[in-house]
């Protein structure tokens, strides 16, 4: 059993999927989000979207350094976390302006104060502020914010996403295709939007990073950080205190700006769009069609993180990259003549973007990952 398991969770969310299988999947199956009827507008000609996301234990994070530092402004990147969690899936479906934002904050009154849930409130507009400057807007229509202390250890930061879009401007993954090549985005470096460097980590398989980088200490004066329920040898085996680890807590990246000019200028260019969250670059086997081969060949080095994480863990390729997204979070399928127009336009918003991998003709759903010369086959 992986460490990821012995720790309570699953980067492929089984048991998720089996229990969801007999709804209603929407318009498109292969959609990254599920997509409905204009059930808001009763017009054919338009779908409605419902997504919900969230920073999950990365809040554990943020937890741990305010609490040791006094620096309460850690808390707007986990609000960027619970938007760009949703607003990144939503890219992905072609969706990019006029979309509704709901909030859900989930608290423990005597550990997580009001200035906190300000911190976060307060970073969630400032994000939107800083796509509206880029054409992209998010309407803040409020949300949850519940004491219970009795559910939640320390807080957990949600939302939900509404939209309401042209069915003729939907990228339901249908026409990805053996040819195309797929171009990956990197999450890592500094985009021109961001105000730092990124590590790239994102939001996904943050409990095991937590867990394998960060030292006993945490087990120790923080019983509150985690389920103490879990076995000893599981919990906090790193040998860093959260100070010189900050690389887990840069703000998940958007590609945003970025997917919102290529769809505005291209949209009939893109065959499909794969967010690599939960799952990792395993993520696509759930989008693509049944008759095609996916292979990965050409991926971005790793960034740091993922190799002190690995190194920490002693996990294999084989768990590392079904777990994290390795440095690469957006896929776009493509033909091979427009890809490098994608990848002049991501170098404009200095985000490092490249041809990672190519479709092939398959009889059977398969992805073929090249992992430092060793061949992982999923």
């Amino acid at each position: 059993m992986s460490l990821y398991s012995k720790r309570g969770v699953s980067a492929q969310k089984e048991e998720v999927h089996a229990a969801v299988k007999n709804l209603d999947q929407g318009l498109f199956p292969n959609a990254f989000c599920k997509i409905y009827p204009d059930y808001l507008g009763n017009d054919n000609d338009f779908i409605n979207v419902m997504h919900a996301d969230g920073a999950g234990t990365k809040s554990i994070l943020a937890y741990l350094y305010w609490k040791e530092t006094g620096d309460i402004s850690v808390w707007k990147g986990i609000a960027q976390d619970a938007v760009v969690m949703n607003l990144d899936d939503l890219l992905c479906v072609g969706i990019y302006d006029n979309i509704i934002f709901n909030s859900t904050i989930d608290r423990n009154k005597n550990l997580i104060t009001g200035e906190v849930l300000e911190q976060v409130i307060n970073g969630t507009q400032e994000f939107f502020d800083l796509m509206k400057t880029h054409g992209i807007n998010i309407h803040y229509l409020g949300g949850e914010t519940a004491d219970v202390g009795d559910v939640v250890r320390t807080i957990a930061v949600n939302g939900t996403m509404t939209a309401r879009w042209p069915k003729s401007k939907i990228i339901s993954n249908e026409k990805i295709k053996a040819g195309n090549v797929i171009v990956g985005l990197a999450s890592f470096g500094q985009a021109t939007y961001e105000k730092s460097y990124n590590s790239g980590i994102g939001s996904n398989g943050l409990t095991s990073a937590r867990h394998d980088v960060l030292d006993k200490f945490y087990a120790e004066n923080f019983k509150e950080s985690y389920d103490t329920n879990l076995p000893e040898e599981v919990v906090y085996i790193g040998k860093s205190r959260i100070k010189d680890a900050t690389d887990l807590l840069s703000p998940t990246r958007t590609f945003a700006p970025l997917i919102k000019k290529i769809l505005e200028n291209n949209f009939e260019k893109i065959d499909g769009l794969i967010h690599c969250s939960g799952g990792g670059q395993t993520k696509c086997l759930k989008y693509i069609p049944e008759n095609v081969r996916v292979i990965k060949d050409n991926l971005f080095d790793p960034p740091d993180i993922f190799n002190k994480i690995k190194v920490a863990s002693k996990s294999d390729d084989r768990e590392m990259y079904q777990v994290f997204n390795m440095g690469c979070r957006m896929e776009i399928y493509t033909d091979e003549d427009f890809a490098s127009t994608i990848i002049h336009e991501a170098r404009s918003f200095n985000i490092e973007a490249q041809i990672i991998g190519r479709v092939e003709a398959s009889d059977k759903k398969e992805l073929v990952i090249d992992a430092n010369g060793n061949e992982l086959i999923f």
